[in-house]
């Protein structure tokens, strides 16, 4: 079975893409969350990587 990168279903607060970052490599989510805070204030570009990972990052298939 292939690891495949989705955004989380069951733990999502915007659009649940830290929560599928966080689900693929096993790690929790709001460790991702702190890095996106960071680098929406540190870089200014988290925001802009953020909404085009929702944009492009499928949906978690429901089975």
């Amino acid at each position: 079975m292939t690891k495949r990168l989705y955004k989380s279903s069951t733990n999502r607060v915007l659009f649940g893409v830290c929560g599928g970052i966080g689900e693929y490599f096993n790690i929790d989510p709001t460790l991702i969350r702190l890095i996106c805070i960071a680098l929406v204030f540190g870089a200014g570009s988290g925001l802009a990587i953020y909404f085009v990972a929702a944009l492009v990052i499928p949906e978690e298939p429901r089975f």
